[in-house]
């Protein structure tokens, strides 16, 4: 039976300037489809083929800041990662916006650094070192997709970041901001979660700083913060600012930042009052429990506690999450719509972000709506990503 979708399709007020027309969101997925990091007229295609198809808004893939040690080789494909830097990529990037926009459709960039996740002397600026918090990737042993060459690669501690790195970092942020507005972006999104760099500022396990970019989790929060407001100095008042986070990691699935929804306000509450409008918690399955004692989801603790519009995000419009659908045939899609809906509209979340179902099909929002059938999503489909 098809699912009443028709609450999805109502518009949501962003900010003065933001009206989306929908709840639908694409969600970012790595592509490694821009070589030198400059996207080009297919990667425009890609995204504006989603926009023409009832998404409100886009949220690219992870764009790389202007750092050296932005992106390499992260277990994944180290070339062709777009960048938020340089006259070619600007260029590029204004064509992708133009694109969306000619459809009806908002688009934020997802602004990047892999930090420990990206191995020594690779991407385009080897020489430039990777940066740690604490000189650590994280424990060894824990559940993890990781290959085993990778991880004996990452396993050798180097030197923390200096204050001086982590500023330079910071300016890149806001550097890169800056340059996404001048592009023509409607508001910005920030990496923070999966164990890259703002992620093992926040995890106990990979900062072990005692200064006060370290301790609790104020402290821990202080980096990714500081970002924030570098971020909403460089860009002004109307953009908004959209920060992705997660309590699992690549060096741990079943890792958590914030063991009860104390620690997960106190978390948020200094991201929200550093400037953070829209909040994205990444998790693997939607509805997964976030608490022992609720069923509510990490989406529905981060409406609770903030108050701020929050989106939902993974395996939406599929029967399984990406590490447990490794089979080709896995991962059939809209068989989990019924329990978007359920959790939407108790309201759990304000927005409902999808990735590979609208990897699969383009039409994906629009079939959300009509009720027609899904295309199929497949481990196939992962050709179109990487």
């Amino acid at each position: 039976m098809p699912v009443a979708t028709d609450p999805l399709f109502e518009p949501l007020r962003l900010s003065d300037r933001i009206t989306l027309k929908n709840r639908i969101v694409m969600a970012p997925m790595t592509r490694n489809r821009s070589p030198d990091g400059v996207p080009g007229p297919d990667v425009a295609a890609y995204y504006r083929r989603r926009a023409e198809n009832d998404v409100a808004l886009i949220v690219t893939e992870g764009v790389a800041v202007a750092h050296p040690a932005a992106v390499g080789d992260a277990g994944l494909a180290e070339f062709a990662v777009p960048e938020m830097f340089g006259e070619a990529a600007l260029a590029g990037w204004r064509q992708v916006v133009d694109g969306v926009h000619d459809a009806g459709g908002l688009i934020f960039p997802q602004l990047w650094h892999q930090g420990v996740m990206r191995r020594e002397g690779s991407g385009r600026y080897p020489d430039a070192p990777s940066m740690r918090p604490s000189g650590v990737w994280g424990p060894l042993g824990r559940r993890t997709s990781s290959d085993a060459a990778y991880l004996t690669d990452m396993s050798e501690p180097t030197r923390p970041m200096t204050e001086s790195e982590i500023a330079d970092v910071i300016a890149a942020f806001a550097a890169s901001a800056a340059a996404a507005r001048s592009a023509g972006f409607d508001g910005i999104a920030l990496h923070g979660a999966h164990g890259y760099l703002f992620d093992t500022f926040f995890w106990a396990e990979t900062n072990r700083r005692y200064d006060h970019f370290g301790g609790d989790i104020v402290g821990r929060s202080r980096f990714a913060a500081e970002v924030v407001r570098a971020v909403r100095a460089a860009v002004g008042p109307e953009l908004p600012i959209m920060f992705r986070f997660s309590q699992w990691k690549q060096q741990d699935f079943d890792a958590k930042v914030a063991g009860t929804p104390a620690e997960l306000e106190r978390w948020l509450g200094t991201l929200v009052d550093a400037g953070v409008d829209i909040l994205d918690p990444s998790t693997r399955v939607f509805d997964t429990p976030a608490f022992d004692g609720s069923d509510m989801s990490l989406a529905g603790w981060t409406r609770k506690l903030t108050g701020k519009p929050t989106m939902a995000v993974g395996s939406i419009g599929l029967e399984k999450d990406l590490y447990a659908a490794m089979t080709p045939g896995q991962g059939i899609a809209g068989s989990n719509l019924d329990r978007v809906m359920a959790r939407f509209d108790r309201g759990e979340f304000d927005l409902v972000g999808v990735g590979r179902s609208l990897v699969a099909d383009p039409a994906w929002a629009t079939r959300a709506r009509t009720g027609e059938p899904f295309t199929p999503y497949t481990l196939d489909h992962l050709a179109t990503l990487y």
